[in-house]
């Protein structure tokens, strides 16, 4: 705490900290120098020639706390403004406008969860900021207990633009790398989440935009939706699960052709072979696709949210192995929801001509 006395002193005062000032600081306070603050004392003749900026970059890149808190001197007083600074880009992590939301819909509606995209000024480009905070958000609904989630735009005309290019055009190769494999790994997320996804896909879907809707179990579309696996056109090829999700949708050799390709095709064309559930005439409110993915999920909420669910794992995983492994894997989905009590309603329900009651119990 002497050590942080000291430079909040020589912040307040503009006096500059030379070699022969480190050499005098007591054993006890050198020993709370991190590896960056030793560095940048032993540039200090250079940059003091100028007033004050050393402490500036000193207690910005070294002493504020991880965590955000206020950094307080030995009195319990804040440090001047300078001191209280986070490094760049924690600073625009924290001060970032919300791109990615979460709606729970209400009444009729409740069980119905609504993944909102927001980034207006990039057209939802898969951004570090839009993909930190879709990964914090489709996190939370692993353990949810919503009946149906919709991934829909609120930025008209596009559902999501694909990677941002501007930042990835900024990343050397192990940052692009290491940015390609938590977009795998959010669509993963999505795609193992438990219970049935829809994407609403209003307008342009391209790149990794079309793989996030690839990741959702259901897809809608307006006829006007412009969609496409484009990664060829830039030199790349699908690295978010496109090059393995597409082909497991409309067929290999379909798959093959779209991506060799860089193809764009509508809603109308994506429906005919199968990679939209339902395409429909935009309408003017631009979100027809949405309206129509929300038809689909109220169909859903009456279904016994057990059996819906397991259903989806059954299918899933099912599909990845022989017929063999899959009739054991779909048995052992039997078998759990047999003593559920919304096996039982159901039965109970069919008997007494009456409409089931489920409670996802």
């Amino acid at each position: 705490m002497r050590l942080l006395e000291m430079m909040s002193c020589r912040v307040a005062s503009g006096r500059s900290l030379g070699n022969t000032e480190e050499q005098r600081l007591p054993a006890s306070d050198l020993g709370l120098l991190t590896p960056n603050m030793a560095t940048l004392l032993r540039r200090l003749p250079a940059l003091s020639r100028s007033p004050r900026p050393w402490t500036q970059v000193i207690l910005r890149e070294t002493l504020i706390p991880r965590c955000g808190a206020p950094l307080l001197t030995g009195e319990g007083v804040p440090l001047p403004a300078c001191g209280r600074a986070q490094s760049r880009r924690q600073h625009a992590d924290a001060s970032a406008a919300l791109e990615v939301d979460v709606r729970r819909l209400e009444g009729e509606d409740d069980g119905i969860t609504e993944v909102l995209m927001c980034r207006h000024r990039a057209r939802n480009a898969l951004g570090h900021v839009f993909l930190s905070q879709m990964m914090n958000l489709v996190s939370s609904l692993a353990n949810d207990s919503a009946r149906v989630v919709v991934f829909r735009s609120l930025v008209p005309g596009v559902f999501c633009a694909g990677a941002d290019l501007k930042e990835r055009a900024l990343m050397n190769h192990a940052e692009s790398d290491r940015f390609v494999h938590r977009l795998r790994s959010l669509m993963t997320q999505i795609a193992s989440l438990p219970m049935p996804t829809i994407a609403a896909v209003d307008g342009a879907a391209l790149g990794g935009g079309l793989e996030l809707a690839l990741a959702c179990d259901l897809r809608t579309a307006a006829r006007c939706a412009q969609m496409g696996l484009i990664e060829t056109t830039r030199g790349l090829l699908p690295g978010a699960g496109g090059s393995q999700r597409l082909p497991r949708t409309v067929g290999l050799s379909l798959a093959k052709e779209l991506i060799f390709t860089g193809r764009r095709i509508g809603g109308q064309t994506a429906l005919a072979m199968g990679l939209v559930n339902r395409a429909v005439e935009q309408n003017a409110s631009g979100d027809a696709a949405y309206r129509e993915a929300l038809g689909l999920a109220r169909e859903m909420l009456p279904q016994a949210p057990i059996a819906v669910r397991l259903s989806k794992e059954a299918m899933n995983r099912g599909i990845e192995v022989d017929m063999s492994s899959a009739m054991a894997i779909e048995r052992m989905c039997y078998s759990r929801v047999i003593p559920t009590r919304d096996r039982q309603e159901g039965m109970a329900a069919f008997l007494e001509k009456r409409p089931p009651r489920y409670t996802g119990e």
